[in-house]
């Protein structure tokens, strides 16, 4: 039976830590679409441009690797 703890409050945190991270992905997200000076939407979908693409990707991937550093400790 104590197994089965460990592995539901695993479970648990998993499921916890997974939300705050998508979250914080919104937020990032958001941020980048309401401060950048153009239609990011625009920019990636219409106009094709794979370098905003590349650098919007960029920053997720940064803010993934800050999300996981942090739940590491």
């Amino acid at each position: 039976m104590l197994q089965w703890d460990h592995i539901l409050q695993g479970l648990l945190a998993t499921v916890v830590f997974t939300v705050i991270g998508l979250i914080f992905f919104g937020i990032t997200f958001f941020l980048i679409t309401k401060l950048a000076p153009f239609s990011v939407k625009k920019e990636i979908e219409e106009d094709q441009n794979v370098a905003l693409g590349i650098v919007i990707g960029a920053m997720i991937i940064g803010v993934a690797m800050i999300v996981s550093a942090s739940l590491h400790g």
